[in-house]
């Protein structure tokens, strides 16, 4: 039975012990509820970029330009939200992320231009980084004090929430505005952060003086370097695909396969619903595979379902081929991020998280110039030809992570 000690390290106790155990329970619970959270507010306006790209009039390569911002955003927020996590703690950290969140997702249908629209994705990154962070710092801390590789399941719940916002904005996206929509997810947002944070601030552990040395946390070292560059690698290839879906996914199917705006929003539906399928079986997966055969088969599986996806002649092709791609995907980034967290504490997820990013920022772009230059089709077969490189590079590095953590 655990006892807790930050987020708790397992040690035995009758009452004591069960009264600890209760506790981490419901702090799982509180952690869930702010992945899905997380999930719904960013589906609930990726589902809307069709409608706010004809609003503001742009080409794809403007719309690729202003969708930069929210992973620019995202990733400047990353390595200060590391620091943040270590001297005020994961949990008060995700708490406001989550708040700020909920009310910067109400500004991208408020804009009338590319450039003003990538302005405002800016902030909204800023806050969507900052929440990545710190829920994964505080998942990877749930993960040692619970002893199970839960990080898949915590995603899961990101994905579900996904899930559910695209789902809900497949309905809305003919009849509603997305002002009107994306006010309302808003709203949701900080009610459910109202109302989820006091299960997670009692967790929270007191601010630690600047001054103290005593049981420091775990930093990126020399030794810890080369696993965490491996994992944000990973992390990098794989969140290229996972924003691809959500920027470009339902324009693929819109703009290309002439889907009616509902069919085409339901496009990222079905890749969230295989992800969260995927994740919520992650767990069983990894304690019966281990990470690097995960990883493998995950990245192998994913380039074969884009590459459905990108060049298949008919929307239901493509929709197979997007929900294959979701359940490839589905556990490499938690398992890099937990990875990277086991080895180098808030430092480790912050580092790994920031050049997972970057495949986000360098994303849209990227695939709005070739969406120009050949077709949206060709661009969007990158996203397999990255997938089959994180398979690669997880199976190279299957032993660097015991390296890193060997003792000398």
């Amino acid at each position: 039975m655990p006892n807790l000690n930050k987020l708790g390290k397992a040690v035995p106790g009758g009452v004591r012990g069960t009264t600890a155990s209760s506790s981490l329970s419901r702090l799982r619970t509180a952690l869930t509820v702010f992945f899905v959270l997380d999930g719904f507010l960013f589906a609930g306006w990726v589902v809307r970029i069709p409608a706010i790209k004809e609003q503001t009039g742009a080409s794809a390569s403007a719309l690729g330009l202003a969708l930069l911002g929210v992973s620019a955003g995202g990733v400047v927020t990353m390595t200060l939200t590391g620091r943040l996590c270590r001297r005020y703690g994961a949990l008060p950290v995700t708490v406001a992320a989550a708040g700020l969140m909920s009310l910067s997702i109400v500004l991208p249908p408020l804009t009338g231009s590319a450039l003003a629209l990538g302005l405002v994705l800016l902030l909204f990154g800023a806050c969507f980084g900052a929440m990545s962070v710190s829920l994964n710092s505080a998942a990877v801390d749930l993960v040692a004090a619970l002893g199970r590789p839960l990080m898949p399941v915590l995603h899961g719940a990101y994905s579900l929430g996904g899930m559910v916002g695209a789902g809900l904005g497949a309905l809305v996206a003919g009849g509603m505005s997305p002002t009107v929509h994306l006010v309302l997810l808003g709203a949701t947002g900080v009610l459910i952060t109202v109302a989820a944070a006091p299960a997670l601030l009692r967790h929270a552990p007191a601010p630690r003086p600047a001054t103290e040395t005593a049981a420091a946390p775990l930093r990126i070292t020399g030794r810890t370097r080369r696993v965490v560059l491996l994992c944000g690698v990973i992390a990098l290839c794989t969140a290229y695909g996972e924003g691809a879906m959500a920027d470009w996914g339902a324009l693929h199917l819109e703009q290309d396969l002439g889907a009616h705006p509902g069919v085409a929003a339901l496009g990222y539906s079905l890749f969230a619903l295989a992800m969260t399928v995927g994740r919520l079986s992650g767990t069983l997966l990894l304690e019966r595979l281990g990470q690097t055969r995960t990883v493998a088969a995950g990245g192998l599986t994913a380039a074969l379902g884009m590459l459905v996806g990108a060049l298949a002649p008919t929307v239901w092709l493509v929709l197979c081929g997007f929900a294959l791609a979701g359940l490839g995907l589905a556990n490499i980034f938690p398992v890099a991020v937990a990875r990277a967290g086991a080895v180098a504490g808030p430092s480790g997820v912050a580092a790994a998280s920031t050049l997972g990013y970057t495949g986000m920022l360098i994303g849209p772009p990227a695939i709005g110039f070739l969406a120009d230059w050949l077709s949206l089709p060709m661009a969007l077969t990158t996203v397999a030809l990255l997938a089959a490189a994180a398979a690669v590079i997880g199976y190279a590095g299957r032993n660097a992570a015991a390296e890193a953590t060997a003792r000398p």
